[in-house]
């Protein structure tokens, strides 16, 4: 659950910041479009980092789950509020998303586990 809050906060900042810059500057979408994909696999990877640390075990699955849940909640607000299926393109994103979150899972595992060994 931790996880998934620090997405979905990371999600509406970097929101928020990219409005305000696309509001104010004569930057295009277009031109941010890298930027803001980077920004997506940083908070997917987050939040399976944090997931991970704090289940201490299973990392992967953890991650993996965080990922897809993830991915859930976004496919439904894409269907429910805007009557859209994920084109073939989002289904490659969200499988990204869902291998980084696993990533970051097994990664924040593995630090945490370390870390509880060496205070021991």
């Amino acid at each position: 659950m931790y996880g998934l809050i620090f997405i979905f906060a990371f999600a509406v900042i970097c929101s928020l910041i990219f409005a305000f810059i696309l509001r104010f500057t004569s930057t295009r979408e277009g031109s941010l479009q890298y930027v803001i994909t980077a920004l997506s696999f940083i908070g997917l990877f987050g939040g399976g980092f944090l997931s991970g640390g704090k289940r201490k075990e299973k990392g992967w699955l953890i991650g993996g789950l965080t990922g897809l849940i993830y991915s859930f909640v976004v496919f439904l607000f894409q269907y429910l509020g805007f009557d859209r299926l994920f084109d073939a393109e989002q289904v490659i994103y969200h499988t990204c998303y869902t291998l980084i979150a696993m990533m970051g899972g097994i990664l924040g595992v593995n630090i945490a586990t370390n870390n509880s060994r060496r205070s021991a």
